[in-house]
Order: structure tokens, then sequence, then C-alpha cells
């Protein structure tokens, strides 16, 4: 697993590599690079954003497809336990990831470093393909099971799958970045 290196700008400027003693340092330290100006802020960027990474692939690969596993009798009350359940999982992580994508995005004004703006550009796509596609099918599929609705919901994730990843190796680069 990669941990975050957080750093203090002496640390990046003397040519010597930051001590253990200097990264924890850092942690506390309120002013950091162009990237991620406040420590807290960019660790739970980092955080939030690996939090949801985690869940979907897990999302993606066992639980979607367990789907039709499950009788027709019971399907229904199964996706309404579902939704219910994972919104309480998954939407302190999406609030914070988004919250903090905003302010680092918008404290990187005049930086030339494009990761935030793009991070935060692939989050906005995340959000609407999770609330004008994904949200639907999952309220179709709450009126029992739909082998196509099932299909498309798979099908369609994928592509959010690989936008969390893709944008958990910006949160890496930020957090690892000038």
């Amino acid at each position: 697993m990669v941990v975050p290196t957080f750093v203090t700008d002496d640390s990046l400027h003397s040519g010597r590599s930051p001590t253990l003693d200097a990264r924890l340092q850092s942690l506390m330290n309120p002013r950091m690079n162009s990237v991620c100006p406040v420590s807290w802020l960019c660790l739970g960027h980092f955080a939030a954003t690996w939090g949801m990474v985690g869940v979907i692939w897990f999302v993606q690969i066992v639980h979607y497809p367990l789907f039709d596993q499950v009788s027709q009798t019971d399907f229904s009350t199964y996706e309404t336990r579902h939704r219910d359940l994972t919104t309480l999982v998954v939407l302190p992580l999406m609030l914070t990831e988004l919250a903090t994508a905003i302010v680092l995005a918008f404290s990187s004004r005049g930086s030339r470093d494009p990761w935030p703006w793009v991070g935060l550009g692939i989050l906005a796509t995340i959000w609407m393909s999770t609330f004008l596609v994904q949200v639907p099918l999952h309220e179709e599929l709450s009126s029992g099971f739909d082998p196509e609705k099932h299909s498309a919901l798979v099908g369609t994730n994928w592509w959010r799958t690989g936008a969390w990843t893709f944008r958990g190796g910006i949160a890496m680069i930020m957090a690892r970045s000038r």
C-alpha cells in the first residue's frame, strides 16, 4: 500500500531526504505546497478518495455480480436494503471527497499544477453518472430483479470504477507532488 508522504517546503529545498520526524511534523504544518496547501485537507482527500476506490471495486467485483443470486421474491427487499446500507457507507466518503476536492482545486488557483482541477472534473462526471445513471437503475431494480437493468448497472459501473481508480492516482500525485 502506498501512503502519501507529506513534507515541508524546507525539507524539499534542503536537498536532504526528510526524516520521519520531519514527515510527522509536516502533518501538523498548515502550509504545505501548491497542490495540498493544508496537510489535513490533503490527507482527508486522499483517505476519502481511496476509501471510494476500495468500495467501488468491492461493489463491482463482488456485490453487483451476486445480485442475480437473490431469489425473485426477496430481491426487492434486498435491493432496498442494499441501497440504504450502501448510502450509509459511501455518502460520508463522497461528501468528504467532494468538499476537499473543491477546496484543493480553488486553493491551487495560480498554480501550474492541473491535477486538482482534473480530479474535480472527473469527480463531477462520477457524480453525474451516479445520480443520472446508477441511482435510477437501482430505483428500477427496487421493483424487482430485471436481468437487463442488472446488466446495465454492472456495465455502466465499470466506467465509474475506472474513473475512481484514476482519481485515486490523482490523489496520490497531489499528496506527493510539489
